[in-house]
């Protein structure tokens, strides 16, 4: 049975309007062929193209290759007769450079179509041969292959005869958008495997190697825990614990899975597997109320009520991350953080962000946390950066607002200043739902969040209730990372002394204590949670019913919606 992809190849071929296809996505991962897993390009000359009369290879660097010996002696045969009417010698060695193995490709795919021959032509690494960027810009030989390529398209010979042009690349975007935007080009995605051929692969291999002795995983587990990962990293999971003859352990796997994606994401993506759920979060119980709703709707099943996204705002210190981190280990599935993607070099950025975007899709469902999201994931700006900003945000802003990854990837976007954040992003749709979080404001609150930064760092601060109405009576707004700063002073100073940390510890750090952040900033911060909150509940009673004109008047004072 073939791919999905290989069938869409397969029904555009028939159809006779396509000759060149563009293969992109999981392209550097094995296909089941009918004698077991072989590589995409093997694939392709054994199975697909295994009727053709003539099958080419041929990249950058490892040059010209045939399915067969016949059809390399083929084409000797034909370079002969094109080094004596042209007086070259190609037969000794063909050019270094692309444009001119494809010019010499030209003429004896024209003289092979004459006599009625069926070909199948696959130029790997395709973005080498015709990388994204201005026409302009780019060197000779790079417009003379763009030009052959081009040319091949539309060629009515070609259009006629039986001839199929396959260009494998990784990164669609890395590939010229001359060559992908053209009407005779099919663009089709191989996509990374889905549960369905995991389980196959998984099987097969189990039944040649049973998992030794100790391994805590069923194959359902197998099949859920590895999602996101290649065929051939399914492979070296369990040739690993073959050969090492170590038990796999819901543990192990997901450490081997962590480093297979960090390094599949080039860095970009850290993936956090969460110690932590809901409870453990200390006050901030609007805000909990709503994610144990999502994840109740997400343990049943119904994806389909879930918000596509969230953004959580607040002001320095809130627990805005700790919080993402909590829902994810309230549901039991992975998370991760989307680190810098952008690069100096041109193109780069785009390439980066469709390799962590395909990678997400994969491994759904998944949470995916944006830290600083304001600052990462840009706008539509597009001045001084050759419209990378624009185009970076219109990638992200498409894979948010599709439906289908409802329920499946689950965007948190983090921020103090979610009045920076663009508004395409946080509207329904996509981030639907805006929580915001404040500092402890009530005596419960307080109390809550000391006890929690207690069992955090380990401070224990005996009698225990003096020491919360220490910190509840305290004058000023204390974040939770605040009260971890002053528990640590406390402990550091006891532990200096060699004793248990007593009351005076306590006061002493609490009097000494000044909060890093500007108080104005702190106040532009809270008041921009409150304009962006979607949800009264979730307001401090001073603010729940507070006019928006006079809030709104307040904010333009303070800055907000100015960076």
């Amino acid at each position: 049975m073939n791919p999905r992809w290989a069938d869409e190849i397969s029904e555009k071929y028939v159809s006779g309007a396509v000759t060149m296809f563009v293969l992109h996505g999981n392209v550097h991962d094995t296909v089941d062929g009918s004698q077991g897993p072989v590589s995409l390009n093997r694939y392709l000359e054994t199975v697909l193209f295994a009727g053709r009369d003539l099958v080419l290879r041929y990249d950058r660097g490892g040059g010209l290759h045939f399915a067969t010996s016949e059809m390399h002696q083929d084409f000797r045969a034909a370079l002969s007769g094109y080094d004596a009417f042209h007086e070259t010698n190609y037969t000794r060695a063909l050019p270094r450079n692309p444009d001119g193995v494809l010019n010499i490709l030209d003429n004896y795919l024209r003289l092979r179509l004459h006599d009625g021959r069926k070909i199948a032509l696959i130029l790997d690494y395709a973005e080498t041969l015709a990388p994204a960027g201005e026409v302009s810009r780019m060197p000779a030989e790079d417009r003379n292959a763009l030009v052959i390529l081009k040319r091949w398209t539309y060629n009515p010979a070609f259009l006629k005869a039986d001839i199929t042009i396959v260009l494998v690349a990784e990164n669609l975007v890395e590939l010229n958008q001359g060559i992908v935007q053209l009407p005779g080009v099919a663009v089709v995605d191989v996509p990374m495997p889905d549960a369905a051929e995991r389980r196959a692969v998984l099987e097969r291999a189990l039944a040649a190697s049973p998992l030794p002795a100790g391994s805590d995983v069923s194959v359902d587990a197998l099949v859920q825990l590895t999602a996101g990962l290649k065929r051939v990293q399914l492979q070296m999971v369990l040739s690993q614990a073959a050969r090492s003859k170590k038990p796999l352990t819901v543990e192990s796997l997901g450490s081997r899975k962590k480093q297979f994606i960090e390094a599949e994401s080039g860095g970009m993506l850290e993936f956090v597997q969460s110690r932590w759920n809901l409870s453990m979060v200390a006050g901030l119980e609007g805000a909990k109320r709503k994610l144990f709703d999502a994840a109740k709707a997400i343990r049943t099943g119904r994806s389909e009520v879930l918000p596509m996204g969230y953004v959580i705002c607040g002001p320095v210190g809130t627990g805005k991350t700790f919080l993402a981190n909590c829902f994810a280990g309230e549901v039991g599935i992975p998370a991760v953080i989307l680190k810098n993607f952008r690069s100096m070099w041109q193109g780069q950025t785009e390439a980066n962000l469709e390799r962590v975007l395909a990678l997400l899709k994969a491994m759904s469902p998944i949470v995916v946390i944006v830290d600083e999201a304001d600052a990462q994931l840009g706008d539509r700006s597009s001045s001084g950066d050759s419209g990378v900003n624009n185009r970076v945000f219109a990638q992200i802003a498409q894979f948010m607002g599709n439906t289908e990854h409802r329920g499946k990837v689950i965007w948190f976007l983090l921020t103090s200043r979610p009045d920076l954040l663009p508004v395409d992003l946080k509207r329904q749709g996509r981030a639907e739902e805006h929580l915001a979080l404040f500092y402890p404001s009530t005596a419960e609150e307080r109390v809550a969040m000391f006890r929690a930064m207690q069992k955090k760092t380990g401070a224990k601060i005996e009698p225990a209730a003096d020491a919360e109405a220490v910190v509840t009576h305290h004058k000023d707004a204390l974040s939770g990372a605040d009260i971890e700063a002053i528990l640590v002073r406390s402990k550091m100073r006891a532990a200096l002394e060699e004793r248990a940390i007593t009351i005076a510890d306590l006061q002493q750090a609490l009097s000494d204590f000044i909060p890093a952040a500007d108080p104005r900033e702190i106040e532009l911060q809270k008041v921009a949670a409150v304009l962006e909150c979607t949800s009264r509940d979730l307001l401090p009673a001073e603010y729940r019913d507070m006019d928006r004109t006079e809030l709104r008047l307040r904010a333009a004072e303070l800055g907000v919606g100015r960076g």
